[in-house]
């Protein structure tokens, strides 16, 4: 089970931080959008410091992963963001739903796999 951990968290890191890199260096030219989601992400853009803000947390916490350190930590910042990917691609891109429900998984998982450190977050 130790293999498939270090598997799972470290194909959850190279996605991160590719697609956070990919957003940085504009490695890619950006799709034209449509409909709901030109609105949703015209009002993160619109913010100036949202999507910046949350590709340097995407990208800190796959390094984290890769790297295997802090990982309890990185499951827990990064989880909002993955509930939002898991939302954006329910309602406004279902074509991105395969991958966002893959990255979802891969987090709960990983959350199950260091249960043990978030015991005294449920202490009141």
């Amino acid at each position: 089970m130790k293999i498939v951990t270090i598997i799972a968290r470290t194909l959850l890191g190279i996605l991160f931080v590719f697609g956070s890199l990919a957003y940085f260096f504009n490695w890619f030219p950006q799709p034209e959008l449509t409909g709901n989601m030109k609105t949703f992400n015209d009002g993160l853009n619109a913010s100036g410091y949202l999507v910046p803000l949350i590709k340097t947390i995407e990208l800190i916490c796959g390094i984290a992963f890769i790297a295997g350190r802090f990982v309890p930590l990185a499951v827990v910042i990064i989880f909002p963001i993955v509930v939002n990917i898991v939302s954006v691609h329910t309602f406004l891109a279902p074509e991105g739903l395969p991958i966002a429900l893959f990255v979802l998984l891969t987090s709960l998982f990983l959350a199950y796999r260091n249960k043990d450190h978030y015991k005294s977050l449920m202490v009141s």
